[in-house]
């Protein structure tokens, strides 16, 4: 079935937008309960990276809810993030194939993926980000700082990727938006702000990875010259992230899928 058309409540035909027939399909299988969902699509399932990108990305064939979920909110185009929530919820299995060549096995997403020889399982970039830093002498350690930054977040509906923090500044990334100066003008209430734009998030995700020493090393050993703006680890066991300028990740992803998956495990990839 198709489920990207829709009707509003006025019952006028509309589409539903970027993934509305994935979302469609998740949600009709798990209503049936039914034994797998299939997503079809224009590619041989996911890949290790933006095969535009770099052209000898490798399929993968087993991946987990949380891999998948995390490539692509953080810019995976080949599901939407909300996809997996339905099929989670019922523990059913999705099937990420290709309609321009049904014989090819695509990738399948499950609650638990068998482990790889590989670090990782994919690179994902996302564009189109806003660094804001907000530096506040006078609000050291002060009890509510952290809530009046993201209330300012919230009354614009513009949602924080991540977060870092230090004594008496906090940085943050959203997604580039009309928004901004706006926001930056209310967060001026309560410290010194600046944003700068044309920066881009990269995330690599492997299950895990909090658990093996050495991993970050492997990572920024790979790109050595790169000017990386922020950094995130630990938030989560199944990604590490990091910020650069938008015009740097055609070769940071390059040097990175060359480092991490210039030898792939037969099992997860292909």
């Amino acid at each position: 079935m198709g489920g990207f058309m829709a009707a509003t409540r006025d019952g006028i035909i509309t589409t539903i937008g970027r993934g509305g027939s994935d979302f469609s399909a998740a949600i009709i299988g798990a209503g049936l309960a039914c034994e797998r969902i299939e997503i079809w699509t224009d590619v041989d399932g996911m890949k290790t990276t933006d095969p535009r990108i770099c052209p000898d990305a490798h399929r993968i064939k087993v991946i987990s809810f949380d891999e998948a979920a995390e490539l692509a909110y953080f810019g995976a185009k080949v599901l939407h993030p909300a996809t997996m929530l339905p099929a989670v919820q019922k523990n059913i299995p999705i099937f990420v194939l290709n309609s321009r060549n049904p014989k090819n096995e695509g990738t399948r997403i499950a609650a638990h993926a068998p482990s790889s020889k590989n670090t990782f399982k994919a690179i994902a970039a996302k564009t189109r980000i806003t660094i804001v830093d907000i530096v506040a002498a006078r609000m050291l350690l002060a009890h509510g700082f952290l809530r009046a930054i993201f209330e300012v977040f919230d009354r614009h509906r513009c949602p924080v990727d991540m977060v870092s923090t230090s004594e008496v500044s906090v940085s943050l990334t959203v997604d580039s938006n009309d928004a901004i100066p706006a926001m930056a003008a209310d967060l001026a209430k309560l410290g010194d702000v600046k944003y700068e734009g044309r920066k881009a998030i990269i995330c690599l995700v492997g299950e895990n990875i909090r658990a093996v020493p050495g991993i970050a090393a492997k990572v920024f050993g790979a790109i050595p010259d790169v000017n990386v703006r922020m950094i995130s680890q630990g938030a989560s066991e199944i990604n590490i992230s990091f910020v650069v300028d938008e015009g740097d990740v055609p070769d940071v992803v390059r040097r990175l899928h060359g480092k991490f998956f210039a030898e792939v495990d037969p099992e997860t990839f292909e």
